[in-house]
């Protein structure tokens, strides 16, 4: 399944759902072009994985880029709802070293309003 994307705000939070497969160059290169849309808009940033069924490694650099695109934009970006084997990969290779993953959105909303207090 093609990647999709849905943008909407929770608790003045901007949530990017992602659905699909980031499986190839294209899908990998449209989450970074979608986020770079959004990081001008936002200081707090969740991208919702819990509708991606796949992730491989392109996609894993690009996540890092990500992260250091939203440092640069003083964003913060929590990653929320990866299934395990996803959670497991992002271990794995120590994205979670910079990336905050949360078991939930609403985890993840959380996290972001304790943040801002």
């Amino acid at each position: 399944m093609k990647l999709k994307f849905e943008v909407s705000a929770r608790k003045g939070v901007v949530v990017l759902f992602c659905r699909g497969r980031i499986a190839y160059r294209e899908d990998a290169a449209a989450l970074m072009e979608k986020v770079a849309d959004l990081l001008p808009e936002t200081h707090q940033l969740i991208l919702e994985f819990s509708g991606v069924d796949r992730i491989e490694s392109t996609a894993l650099g690009e996540l890092a880029v990500i992260m250091m695109w939203a440092r640069a934009a003083k964003c913060t970006v929590r990653l929320a709802g990866a299934r395990d084997h996803i959670r497991e990969l992002l271990e794995l290779t120590n994205l979670v070293s910079v990336i905050e993953v949360d078991a939930s959105l609403d985890h993840a909303v959380l996290a972001l309003q304790a943040h801002a207090a």
